[in-house]
């Protein structure tokens, strides 16, 4: 853990700028074991010190891979001279930006730094396991991941704090083959918010390589899907891929100034009555989000951010500079990646809230059609298209759910799709092992509730 010293630095901020002093240590494991062999074994840590300093709307930034008094003297005091001196150069119409209410968050969790031979014990436990119950699969993989993020954050004119987020994961990969020789691979991440021993007991781990072995073994006599637009049920994941790839992206305020969709949409209808969407900041319907900021870098208290209510876009996601420059409130989303990244607007914890219909009543309303269960990947532009590829899926007929599918594509315009949804289950599924890159990588958290929509879908 950093420790906080950095407090008897705000007496060299200078007056008449902001000014904000972050102390960052990123840190990273990994551990992959391929057919029962090691394959991929490391661990590093990066960390250093910035400052980034605003006058008249002009930013300077300074950074060092170094935390010492020293070093903070040096930054703080380039930073400054980089706004004060592009300040005066470059005609830009200045945005003020409010001073906030002032404080501290206490609110952080402790990174333990786990023995790696524990780590690539557990990795070859839950190998071992699955290379004796399922011999039948053509390949297989474990892997480990750990990335925590440890900052000591004060400014001159909002909060300071001791923030931390730390997070690990065991990916589980499963390949099977085809009657006609053709690979099929999916895979489930196991973790999540906390340490090592928070997470990755094998016998709770159990029924859920059970599942997944199941699905890539029905995935291997899978069918590929009729092209063309379907009436379909996205699955939690592929609604909370939606949420942050196609909508999350076109609200986040930067963006948004950029040209991005949202910007006319405001005030008015991109969604069914159905659709109410949420950045959560660090706890969500009752309950911690998966990933939870409590302050950001900007020294932010973070808060919700309504970006759609019943179909209606209502807001974005703000730093501080857009929100000036909207006549609103931050709402928490300047986040940086490692100690010398500019914090940039970013998502946290991105989901369409649950409604009101059961899974089985949305499965059974539809005679043709789909359910799509987990994307591989997804893409979206400003506009709001998208194009998302889906690793797990299975046919409807009847109301009851068939064969299921080989990897296929969905694509449409987020705005468009969504007016059509017309089911929303009562359950909300969180995704939260992944990373936004948008120009840094970000962990985040994202989901949603099945949906039952159309969407157009490829075929072979």
């Amino acid at each position: 853990m950093l420790q906080d010293n950095l407090k008897d630095k705000k007496s060299l901020f200078e007056t008449g700028v902001s000014t904000e002093l972050r102390a960052q240590e990123n840190r990273q494991r990994y551990v992959t074991f391929l057919q029962g062999n090691m394959v991929n074994n490391g661990r590093s840590e990066t960390s250093g010190i910035s400052a980034r300093v605003c006058k008249n709307g002009i930013y300077g930034l300074s950074s060092a891979a170094e935390i010492t008094d020293e070093m903070a003297e040096k930054v703080i005091k380039a930073a400054t001279n980089n706004a004060l001196f592009m300040s005066g150069h470059i005609d830009k119409k200045a945005i003020v930006i409010p001073t906030l209410k002032g404080g501290y968050s206490p609110v952080r969790r402790d990174i333990i730094d786990t023995e790696q031979k524990r780590i690539i014990d557990k990795c070859k436990e839950i190998d071992d396991y699955i290379a004796k119950t399922y011999p039948d699969l053509k390949s297989r993989a474990v892997s480990y991941t750990e990335d925590s993020m440890d900052k000591v954050i004060y400014t001159s004119d909002a909060c300071d704090g001791h923030v931390t987020y730390p997070r690990c994961y065991i990916y589980v990969d499963m390949t099977a083959e085809t009657p006609d020789g053709k690979p099929v691979e999916l895979f489930h991440p196991f973790g999540g918010l906390g340490k090592f021993d928070d997470h990755f007991d094998l016998e709770e781990m159990k029924p859920e390589i059970e599942k997944l072995y199941q699905a890539v073994m029905k995935k291997r006599e899978g069918i590929y899907a009729e092209a063309g637009v379907k009436t379909v049920v996205l699955g939690g994941m592929m609604t909370g891929m939606l949420s942050h790839e196609a909508v999350g992206h076109t609200t986040e305020a930067d963006l948004v100034r950029n040209g991005s969709v949202a910007g006319p949409c405001l005030n008015k209808r991109v969604a069914s009555d159905l659709v109410t969407m949420v950045d959560f900041a660090h706890t969500a319907l009752g309950e911690t989000a998966p990933l939870p900021v409590y302050m950001d870098d900007e020294g932010v208290e973070a808060k919700d951010a309504v970006l759609i209510e019943n179909g209606i876009l209502k807001g974005y996601m703000h730093n501080r500079e857009s929100a000036a420059f909207f006549g609103t409130e931050p709402t928490g989303n300047a986040r940086g990646w490692a100690f010398s990244d500019e914090p940039l607007i970013r998502m946290r914890n991105t989901a369409i809230l649950p409604g009101t219909s059961k899974f089985e009543d949305m499965i059974a309303s539809i005679d043709d059609g789909y359910y799509l269960v987990n994307s591989t990947n997804g893409q979206a532009d400003l506009t709001g298209e998208f194009m998302f590829g889906v690793a797990e899926g299975y046919e409807i007929k009847n109301g009851k759910i068939g064969r299921a599918l080989l990897d296929t594509t969905v694509m449409g315009v987020a705005f468009e799709m969504l007016k059509t949804v017309d089911m929303v289950s009562d359950e909300l599924v969180w995704v939260s092992s992944g990373f936004c890159g948008k120009k840094q990588r970000m962990p985040v958290g994202m989901g949603g509730p099945a949906l039952r929509c159309k969407i157009t879908i490829g075929g072979r």
